[in-house]
């Protein structure tokens, strides 16, 4: 493998990029009159790179392919002439990276194979292949259906690739733009002069390379990306393999062989149809024409800035342009959208407010904010009903989880509508206090409460508040939920890197046997008397959410105690207390057995329960986290809703039926592309599992991932497996908590005992328990209602007593009174009598314990005489060395100085006479 090579960006922008076939075909290299660009184009007139908004559309009503085609059309002559030429066909990935670690959503063909094959680590499936993959990309999501389809959150890559090792070359630039030319002119019939070849860079999902981004007609339709680097902090780094990844947008090849009013008319058929009609929204189809000719000009710039572009194009203005448009453009925007959740749902995404969830709700929300628009908020079912039959021919996974999407949905569209009616307050409270919300409140309101900027915009302006909605908003909050944040290394860890990195892997023996109790081993170094590195060990490291194992190591008669494993790269570093052996000297480890078992027991349990889990509540449960503990261990999984008992139950006995069969766990290496391909990304439950050979854990039928933990052998060896609760951790993940083994055993008979003592306190038998207990507690509801009764007449009868005693001031019944035994809410209901039963009356109730609670309230006649029950106690207040307030008519306060409380019931009084006396 060549040394690394560290690039400046500037080196890759040097010269022309030229191939042999443009010499052959008298391409001539230009610099466009409008961007800058250099681009390669056979026509001698041609001065523009042939990208809009260079130019404009001129495909529209007249497309320059020999015939029409639909996207499956489109997609299938793709595949078949690149199959004709030599490249097999692969099978789209998912659009869920769930084999990535950095990346949430597939945004381009190549993600499939990066970074194990452009690294290197791994062969390809083919080589050259060819695959069509559905893809995800929210950077454009404020533009999509103001472009007309040029820009989707949804769409096809079409890609051809080749890895070109050091040893073998299989095709590089010139082959490649030889097939993309005779794709567009041979198999499309398009006319050789109208494809332009501009050059760029491209970066992206970590590598980076010189390309082609080739245009017809004003349209953008393939770019040919020569990928030879990958980015590391900033820079470019020389990668051994030189890997041809070309994206061909199917959409917009589908578009150009149409040269549909846009192209989502296109692509979405009679899906859009069916959106226009039942929103009731007529298109005015000669505006519409001439409006997309120039729509790639809504991508460039804020929308209103482009929008007064168009418009003077078009010869109308700005205004009844956008009024025209905006709602054939949202319902480009649903069509997107929703199509884009359907294929989200149908691989397991749950909306939530993190990781692809939060991408998803993103999705729901703005397209049920688009549908609301349009009048018809409650036909979100609809509308995916007609996406599933659309897409379901060529992509058949999404009708069997048509029932789990709807469901999904239904749920998602209720919180929306439970947000906004929380949110309208939320944001009038702020609006109150501000002139204007700035952008970190916005996004704070979308984050924290889920709050639409544009249903802020509206409430904040009802109360005068100006509020601007920063352009490409929500792909900005997009952006920072699309890839996953790294973890920082500690400092502990990188220091242990520094020292272990010249040793050879250390051989884990807790792979070979699992059961392996005691072992000898070789020192190989020890760092500062606190860490070992063995050259073989049974002490496992730790990982997947299972604890590393503990135990002891003895040499020559001395001990020390291992109390954490952790694995560096491929070497094992065990942490001791105790005297250190010295390198060279030969140990004996001791596995702290009964801890090990548990964790194994735990370990394969959480595999059990989530097999069992998915069968019970739908194929969308994937793990979330996991945590194997020696007493509980914990599972999160992915659910869009609280789990009921009956549930939990039926999760429970169906893992406890697999305990019960005594099925065989078998664990296995196997290269990571034959994995996937045997087994596919379900493998990738615990998270991505680094490294060129993976580990499988596989329990007959039931369950299969990719694991590096210690198991049992079968399953019987668990004994008992028992759900301990369920509980909801954060929105779209449900966590349960479990015992396995002999804790289990513990747990149940724990609960027996309890169970047994209250029977015996309730004199009652076992089984009748709960039926006594809904006894008690309703007689004890009876009881609490008495008693509020009793206390109401007992605070009614004081009122009374209170006013009777109380002194009258220019008309006014003045009452005071200190107690250390009624409770606030007592003194509050008594406060609430004096007023009732006198109106000219103001009372202060003084409850005095540690510190001083009290309660100012005035009668009607009192507050038509100008008493303020909130000056009182704010009065009241600062003299007990706290504060107070509250409304004219009733106001509390507080303070920690006991010593003063007779102080503030003669300043109460004063305070009434000066208020009376004005």
């Amino acid at each position: 493998m060549p040394r690394r090579v560290f690039v400046k960006e500037n080196a890759l922008e040097r010269g022309p990029l030229k191939v042999p076939f443009f010499v052959e075909n008298d391409f001539t290299r230009k610099k466009c009159s409008v961007c800058g660009d250099y681009f390669w184009t056979q026509d001698p007139d041609v001065d523009n790179c042939g990208d809009a908004p260079c130019t404009h559309y001129t495909f529209i009503g007249n497309p320059p392919t020999s015939r029409r085609l639909s996207l499956s059309e489109t997609r299938k002559r793709f595949l078949k002439f690149f199959e004709k030429n030599g490249h097999a066909v692969i099978d789209p990935y998912p659009v869920i990276a769930r084999w990535r670690d950095d990346l949430y959503v597939t945004i381009a063909s190549i993600i499939d194979f990066q970074p194990y094959v452009t690294e290197g680590i791994i062969p390809p499936p083919a080589n050259p292949l060819v695959i069509s993959q559905p893809c995800l990309r929210f950077e454009d999501i404020d533009k999509v259906g103001p472009t007309a389809g040029r820009h989707l959150t949804i769409f096809e890559m079409g890609g051809h690739h080749a890895f070109n090792y050091p040893d073998k070359t299989v095709y590089w630039k010139d082959q490649t733009v030889r097939l993309h030319h005779r794709f567009a002119t041979e198999e499309l019939g398009i006319r050789s002069d109208l494809v332009t070849y501009k050059e760029g860079i491209w970066s992206g999902g970590g590598s980076a390379g010189r390309d082609f981004e080739t245009c017809i007609n004003g349209l953008e339709v393939s770019t040919l990306v020569f990928m030879m680097y990958k980015v590391l902090d900033g820079k470019f780094v020389e990668l051994p393999i030189k890997t041809v990844d070309t994206g061909y947008g199917m959409e917009r090849w589908c578009w150009l062989s149409q040269g549909s009013l846009s192209g989502f008319h296109a692509v979405y058929g009679r899906v859009l149809d069916g959106i226009l009609k039942i929103a009731g929204v007529s298109m005015d189809k000669k505006l519409l024409r001439e409006s997309v000719k120039h729509s790639a000009l809504m991508g460039t710039a804020d929308l209103q800035t482009a929008r007064q572009k168009v418009a003077k194009l078009v010869g109308m203005d700005a205004k009844s342009l956008e009024e025209a448009l905006a709602p054939v453009e949202k319902a480009y925007a649903i069509a997107d959208y929703t199509k884009a959740l359907t294929f989200m749902l149908a691989e397991g995404v749950v909306p939530s407010n993190v990781r692809e969830g939060y991408l998803a709700r993103l999705l729901a929300r703005r397209a049920l904010r688009f549908l609301s628009d349009l009048g018809i908020e409650d036909k979100l079912p609809n509308v995916i009903e007609r996406q599933l039959r659309y897409w379901s021919g060529d992509f058949t996974h999404l009708l069997e989880m048509r029932d789990e999407i709807l469901k999904m949905l239904d749920i998602e569209t209720k919180k929306y509508k439970e947000t906004l009616d929380r949110g309208r307050a939320l944001v009038r409270r702020v609006a109150r206090t501000k002139r204007r919300i700035p952008k970190d409140k916005l996004v704070e309101f979308y984050d924290s409460h889920g709050l639409l900027p544009e249903l802020v915009q509206r409430i904040a302006g009802a109360e005068g508040v100006r509020v601007e909605i920063p352009s490409e908003f929500y792909a900005k909050v997009a952006e920072r939920h699309q890839k996953a944040v790294p973890l920082e290394e500690k400092p502990v860890v990188k220091k242990l890197r520094e020292a272990v990195a010249d040793l050879p892997p250390t051989h884990t023996l807790y792979y070979d046997d699992p059961y392996l109790k005691e072992f000898g081993a070789l020192v190989f170094c020890t760092i500062g008397d606190k860490y070992v590195v063995l050259d073989q060990t049974a002490f496992y490291s730790g990982g997947g959410g299972q604890l590393a194992d503990r135990g002891k190591i003895t040499s020559r008669g001395l001990a020390a105690k291992v109390t954490d494993v952790q694995r560096i790269g491929n070497v094992i570093v065990h942490s001791i207390r105790g005297k250190a052996p010295k390198p060279g000297q030969r140990i004996t480890g001791e596995i702290d057995w009964d801890r090990r078992k548990s964790l194994m027991r735990h370990h394969t349990s959480t595999h059990i329960l989530l097999g069992a889990a998915r069968r019970v509540l739908g194929e969308h449960v994937w793990q979330a986290g996991a945590q194997k503990g020696t007493k509980t261990s914990r599972l999160d999984i992915s659910h869009y809703r609280h789990l009921s008992q009956s549930e939990i139950e039926k999760i429970e006995r169906l893992a406890n039926s697999v305990v019960q069969l005594n099925v065989p766990v078998r664990t296995s290496w196997m290269p990571r592309q034959e994995a996937e391909r045997k087994y596919g990304f379900r493998l990738y439950q615990g998270g991505v599992v680094p490294g060129k050979d993976i580990r499988v854990v596989n329990i007959g039928d039931w369950d299969v991932e990719a694991c590096g933990g210690t198991h049992c052998v079968r399953t019987g060896e668990i004994g008992l497996i028992k759900i301990i609760s369920a509980t909801r951790i954060q929105e779209g993940v449900e966590r349960l908590t479990f015992s396995a083994g002999m804790p289990a055993l513990d747990f149940v008979q724990s609960t027996s005992r309890t169970l047994a003592d209250i029977a015996s306190a309730l004199n009652v038998p076992v089984e009748d328990v709960a039926k006594s207990v809904t006894q008690f507690i309703a007689q004890l509801g009876e009881s609490k209602r008495e008693l509020k009764r009793l206390l109401k007449e007992k605070a009614k009868y004081e009122a009374s007593a209170l006013l009777s005693k109380a002194p009258t001031t220019k008309g006014l019944k003045v009452v005071t009174h200190s107690t250390s035994k009624e409770g606030v809410d007592e003194l509050i209901e008594m406060a609430k009598d004096i007023v009732r039963e006198e109106e000219k009356s103001v009372a202060a109730l003084f409850r005095v314990d540690k510190s001083v609670q009290a309660i100012v309230i005035a009668g009607k006649g009192a507050l038509k005489r100008g008493i303020k029950a909130d000056k009182l106690a704010s009065e009241i207040g600062r003299i007990l060395g706290g504060s107070g307030g509250g409304e004219p008519s009733f106001g509390q306060a507080g303070g920690k100085d006991v010593t003063k409380v007779q102080k503030a019931i003669s300043a109460f009084k004063n305070s009434v006479k000066r208020q009376l006396g004005r």
